[in-house]
């Protein structure tokens, strides 16, 4: 998937300054562990570390086109154009020459073709830079769906830029400090577009062009969600959502090494694994697929049901896998696997911030780690949740009918959001506010279809808020998890065209047989075992020991000592009302529950310590 940096300032001589780039790109070295390049120049340093996928000899970066012996554009490119073979041919017809198969060159000789609007004939999951030293401009473009990460920080003379963070705070120019605002975005759970929480930093928003010239930067975005009307009916429906998914996932299958997929027995990983394991057969690969599912140790049998949970993953899983003739691998867990300093230490420099989901963070990132032993490549089911409508949140009255973020609601009920209360850190940062004006923010961006009104209009903008926020934080998590394992995690549910077709889908078409992913099940339906079709979504899973919660309040105590950082944000004496509270009172919540905040309250202190951040409050 490789990771990518570089250096662009209008005034001085980058020339002498290549040691400064390369420390920067050697930041992200576990995104590509397979080689690494810098190309440099008076006005302008790209940096590359590569995971090699396709063409594994030819596709080597950063990339410059070669045309008339002229100083032509270079790229330095992350991620995957699934139609690069069709748009390779229609290239070659127009007259252009290849020297590699790989998808980079493609992307590059689209930019020579189509200039900065080349980005809208893309298709796949994407962060690249383009630097054209013939109008001496920096184009950074990201994916629709904002599946690859992209960071700016603009200086005095030009931009800084990185897949993550970390690439640009090597840079003496970057400074790591936080502000109220970006405190506020850590704790409030709404994943603002573009909001890097590192003050003067700035995300690339999905489906953007961000350009840098002399003048200044501009921004323009090349695809957004429309609101149009849906003329089929709900057969052709169920048929067109499965043959897009076919389509897909088939797409997502080529790579010059193994692939395979996560598997977690619920509904959205069993079909990618299913499609997948049919899409091989197809092109008679005789290997089968090698799913992946993680589970806890002893977790079957102190498993307790909630609003969130219904029941474990691992049955299921196993049913699927047999169902579809998959090599079944479980990563089994135990608190000592989650608690590890290595594995915390590791997820923390991956997200660059303090977690946000606590033990599942961890648990993904050794997951991974697994799947690396055996492959370079894996699709998953991130995204099918938000497009299909599988959250309770979205079968909650009271959730449908809050206003405000949805997925807000299991977080107060679990105790979350009254915990951060409890410590006093949201009325201190005044989250209430904060939280009211992004969701403003967000309902603003919706697109209305005409003539739509009531229950269809409501459940449009829910489904549009999971699609722009919540989505983009799984999507997040599940990017830096993966390539801290130097893996390339697919998504096939993020493929525009498939949301483009189901976002414009009614809301009684979506839920048709009052259940949530009515359409997803009925297009899986006799691909997968009716047992995964008929249960209830559950989310990735999370342990539920309470000893884990006992190591979570002894690291708490821990950090209360004079001069802590959390300490800055919040009193002793309010740490301590949470660990008053009997011990099982936040295991079956989870990262929904009060142990949450506990996470958060840890590695804050870990993350402000380590990253040497300087909080203003």
């Amino acid at each position: 998937m490789c990771g990518l940096a570089g250096w662009v300032s209008f005034q001085r001589d980058l020339t002498a300054h290549s040691e400064i780039a390369s420390a920067m790109t050697c930041t992200l070295e576990c995104r590509g562990p397979d080689a690494g390049g810098l190309w440099t120049s008076p006005r302008a340093i790209l940096g590359h570390r590569r995971l090699a996928i396709i063409d594994l000899e030819g596709g080597r970066q950063p990339m410059a086109a070669v045309e008339n012996d002229a100083t032509q554009p270079v790229i330095t490119y992350t991620g995957e154009v699934y139609n690069f073979q069709e748009l390779r041919e229609e290239l070659r017809g127009l007259g252009h020459e290849f020297r590699t198969s790989s998808d980079t060159e493609v992307v590059l000789r689209s930019y020579l073709e189509w200039g900065a609007g080349f980005a809208e004939r893309l298709n796949g999951i994407y962060a690249f830079a383009i630097w054209d030293p013939r109008t001496e401009e920096l184009l950074l473009v990201r994916d629709r769906m904002g599946v690859k990460p992209l960071y700016y920080y603009p200086t005095a003379d030009g931009v800084l830029f990185g897949s993550e963070p970390k690439a640009i705070l090597a840079h003496q120019d970057a400074e790591a400090v936080v502000d109220p605002e970006g405190l506020k975005e850590i704790f409030s759970i709404v994943k603002t577009p573009g909001h890097a929480v590192f003050r003067g930093m700035h995300e690339v928003v999905p489906a953007t062009t961000v350009r840098f010239t002399r003048e200044g930067r501009s921004i323009t975005k090349y695809w957004e969600l429309k609101a149009a009307p849906h003329t089929d009916d709900l057969d052709t429906t169920i048929a067109n959502v499965r043959d897009l998914l076919e389509d897909i996932v088939e797409r997502q299958l080529v790579a010059d090494v193994t692939v395979g997929t996560l598997l977690s027995g619920g509904l959205d990983s069993s079909a990618v694994t299913a499609l997948a394991a049919k899409a091989l057969a197809k092109q008679g690969v005789e290997q089968p697929i090698r799913a992946f599912s993680v589970d806890f140790t002893g977790h079957d049998n102190r498993f307790e049901t909630n609003m969130q949970w219904a029941d474990p993953d691992t049955p299921f899983a196993v049913e699927v896998a047999k169902r579809v003739g998959a090599e079944h691998i479980i990563v089994e867990l135990d608190n000592e696997d989650i608690l590890d300093p290595e594995v915390r230490a590791t997820v923390l420099r991956a997200q660059d911030l303090p977690v946000s989901t606590g033990d599942m963070e961890f648990s993904l990132l050794i997951l991974c780690r697994a799947l690396k032993e055996r492959m370079t490549v894996a699709l998953s089911g991130e995204a099918a949740d938000e497009l299909f409508g599988g959250y309770t949140w979205f079968h909650d009255k009271e959730a449908v009918e809050l206003d405000n973020f949805p997925w807000h609601h299991p977080f107060e009920k679990l105790g979350g959001i009254g915990a951060l209360r409890d410590v006093g850190l949201w009325d201190r940062l005044g989250l209430t506010e904060y939280v009211k004006d992004r969701y403003t923010q967000a309902l603003e961006e919706v697109p209305r279809l005409e003539g739509e009104t009531g229950f269809e209009e409501r459940m449009r903008e829910r489904t549009y808020l999971n699609l722009t926020r919540w989505e983009n934080f799984l999507l997040d998590r599940k990017d830096r998890m993966s390539m801290a394992a130097s893996l390339e995690v697919r998504v096939p549910f993020t493929d525009h065209r498939l949301v483009e077709y189901v976002y414009n889908t009614p809301w009684a078409m979506k839920s048709f047989d009052g259940r949530e992913k009515s359409l997803l099940r009925a297009a899986m339906r006799g691909v997968l075992p009716d047992s995964v079709l008929d249960r209830k979504k559950n989310p990735y899973p999370s342990t539920q020991d309470r000893k884990y919660e006992i190591a979570l309040r002894e690291k708490v105590e821990d950090i209360l000592v004079e001069g802590a950082p959390v300490l800055r944000l919040v009193s002793e004496a309010d740490i301590r009302k949470l660990l008053d509270r009997p011990v099982g009172s936040y295991a079956v919540g989870g990262p929904w529950s009060a142990r949450a905040v506990l996470e958060r309250l840890i590695e804050f202190n870990t993350w402000v310590t380590e990253y040497d951040v300087r909080v203003e409050l």
